[in-house]
């Protein structure tokens, strides 16, 4: 090849590169899975397992992959096909989340005869299955048309783990792992959406490791209120069941609301995308049912994360004292010790109230001068 094909071939490289770059704007603090991605578009196989926890971005790198196969311009980022598959609205793009506790029977039959059907557009058709390490008894009717799918049919398999049940699955599959997202990552992505640095900072203190939840919370002008009342709590105990009773129904109250109207108003533009794209396509398999279900879960596990927030910054409030050497140390370590405890019990999904009140009569109060360390 002469030095100028070679020059040539490597600025289609490095256009290619830059394409891509763009189109995984969203998740670019995953840079390994991303490189991963990327190096996969340009030879794709017939399936492929991204394994996570919640929040870590597997969704929206999913997104953006999908995109990258659908579109014609080898990931260009910016074509209607892109602008589609990067909002879940390409017709090829066939997205199944679960209707109920688990993957179903019946949705998994239904993903079997959405993977048998023709694309819509161009030659290849996508399906995103969510939450597929509740795949359960529905994993043998997938096996077949997942290690066979039809040609031009490519699976992208979304689970926090891998189940017994999802393992023969996921042999079929190449492996993407994602993980928890550092501190630091999270701000970097919130500073490039535009966040100070400070806000991004205190976010990414409450959004544990979660991308998704840390972007709902950039999105809330009552975050910040909700911090400065946790972190004052413990000013205002005095070892009275009085006290304890007015702060629990407080607390409450203020989970009730806490970063509703952001999460509302994402579903309802969810929901108005849905309907205009049924407009436009008509309505494919059970859409309205499974976002409908996963507006309910999101809801559900929003006032979760929200008093996991809360006991969390009480924790950095008697750690903070601790690390300052003011008071009795042994009540603000065992004060930390608690805390903790009582976190780890919020999956096992107890009376919010009851663990509330006990929490704080154990608590000690907390001069609330101290300073963050």
């Amino acid at each position: 090849m002469s030095t100028s094909e070679d020059r040539s071939a490597a600025e289609d490289r490095s256009d290619h590169e830059k394409s891509a770059a763009h189109l995984y704007d969203g998740v670019r603090v995953l840079e390994r899975a991303v490189a991963q991605l990327r190096a996969a578009a340009r030879a794709p196989v017939h399936a492929y397992l991204f394994v996570g926890p919640p929040g870590s971005g597997k969704r929206a790198a999913a997104q953006a992959f999908a995109a990258s196969l659908l579109c014609r311009e080898d990931g260009c980022g910016v074509c209607r096909a892109c602008t589609l598959a990067l909002a879940a609205h390409h017709p090829d793009l066939i997205v199944v989340e679960r209707t109920g506790p688990f993957i179903s029977v019946d949705q998994a039959r239904e993903i079997v005869r959405q993977a048998s059907l023709s694309p819509v557009e161009g030659g290849r058709k996508v399906l995103l299955l969510v939450d597929f390490h509740l795949v359960q008894n529905a994993a043998p009717i997938l096996l077949k048309i997942i290690e066979e799918p039809p040609a031009g049919t490519v699976f992208i398999i979304l689970t926090e783990q891998v189940p017994p049940e999802l393992v023969t699955i996921a042999s079929r599959c190449v492996r993407i792992d994602f993980r928890t997202l550092r501190h630091e990552e999270i701000v970097e992505a919130l500073l490039a959406e535009g966040i100070d640095v400070g806000r991004a900072s205190e976010i990414a203190d409450a959004a544990t490791g979660r991308l998704d939840r840390a972007r709902l919370l950039a999105s809330d002008p009552e975050f910040e209120a909700r911090r400065r009342a946790w972190r004052a709590l413990p000013g205002e105990l005095d070892g009275t069941g009085a006290t304890v009773a007015r702060l629990v129904d407080e607390l409450g109250a203020m989970l009730d609301s806490a970063a509703v109207a952001p999460l509302e108003a994402r579903h309802a533009a969810e929901l108005d995308e849905l309907a205009e794209r049924v407009e436009r396509y008509g309505e494919r398999g059970a859409g309205r049912r499974q976002m409908e279900e996963r507006h309910k879960r999101e809801r559900r596990r929003l006032r979760t994360d929200e008093l996991r927030f809360g006991l969390t910054t009480l924790q950095a409030g008697y750690r903070d004292a601790l690390a300052a050497g003011q008071g009795d140390m042994h009540a603000w370590l065992a004060a930390v010790d608690r805390l903790h405890a009582a976190a780890e019990a919020l999956v096992r999904n107890p009376s919010e109230a009851l663990l509330l009140q006990a929490l704080l009569l154990d608590l000690p109060p907390r001069p609330t001068e101290v300073a963050p360390a």
